[in-house]
């Protein structure tokens, strides 16, 4: 199956009540796992490679094209998204290799700042037929708005997203980047009056760190796109762990991170279930 687009996806699921599911990618085992995953349950899904993990890799091609191609091979429909991209010529690069989708993030920048470099970055991705989400302010874990304790006030998302023209926006409503256990409590309220208020569909960030139950409840309320990360690697390097402890003297690397990529898979076809993505 083609890729197809973060429209494609993203805004069925919001007219449908469906939440997505959008994984990171770090290495080619993510990719082909969070891919397994999606087929054995027939759910769309989006595939994020994080600036951070550019950063990684040294540049933004390699892993790039390898997870584009991965995509295209796949028998669900997948996006390739650029994740919490601030680098505005990693966002021409991402379309240019054929990204569906990218999320631009100004957010350190002061509000007018941030509109002005959105909308720029926005109407760049339309012109070529890409998805942008965006964010207000920046997220948790880095002392921003998805800090426990900050919440998105319903009436400025409304005004960014209409200054902007952005296709999704992230919100603040509770979780936080990087948590490692799913204790964060949500504010199901205000993601109602979000979804009610906001033109475009919602996005949870640090989603690691909410509980199954509340991710359903969280979709049911109005979010669509659902971003994990955390949870997924304690998931693979769990199973690394594991495997190394049972046979200390294993060296093909093939023989525990092939493991730890079918647990990956169980995993994402799971979590699929529990944001209600299966169609």
């Amino acid at each position: 199956m083609p890729l197809v687009s973060g429209a494609e996806v993203v805004l069925a699921a919001a007219k449908a009540g469906r939440g997505v599911g959008a994984f990171n990618v770090i290495q080619l085992e993510h990719a082909t796992a969070l891919i397994a995953g999606a087929e054995q349950v027939g759910a769309p899904v989006i595939l994020q490679i994080s600036e951070n993990a550019v950063k990684y890799h040294g540049a933004l091609k390699p892993i790039g094209v390898a997870t584009l191609a991965a995509a295209a091979a796949s028998s669900v429909p997948v996006v390739v998204h650029l994740d919490h991209a601030m680098d505005r010529d990693l966002v021409t690069e991402a379309v240019a290799l054929g990204f569906t989708s990218v999320m631009y993030d100004a957010s350190k920048l002061e509000y007018a700042d941030n509109v002005a470099a959105t909308s720029e970055v926005t109407k760049y991705c339309h012109d070529h037929g890409v998805f942008v989400e965006a964010e207000i302010g920046e997220v948790g874990g880095k002392d921003g708005v998805h800090a426990p304790g900050a919440r998105t006030r319903p009436d400025e998302a409304v005004a960014f997203a209409e200054a902007t023209g952005v296709d999704a926006l992230a919100v603040a409503v509770g979780s936080s980047h990087a948590m490692t256990e799913r204790t964060a409590t949500l504010d199901f309220d205000l993601i109602a009056q979000l979804k009610d208020a906001v033109p475009v569909p919602l996005v949870l960030h640090g989603s690691s760190g909410v509980a199954d139950a509340d991710l359903t409840r969280a979709v049911e309320a109005g979010m669509t796109k659902v971003n994990i990360a955390t949870h997924l690697n304690n998931v693979f390097t769990g199973v690394v762990r594991e495997t190394l402890a049972a046979n200390p003297k294993l060296v093909d690397t093939r023989k525990y991170l092939g493991p730890a990529r079918d647990a990956v898979a169980a995993e994402v076809a799971r979590l699929l279930g529990v944001l209600k993505a299966v169609q």
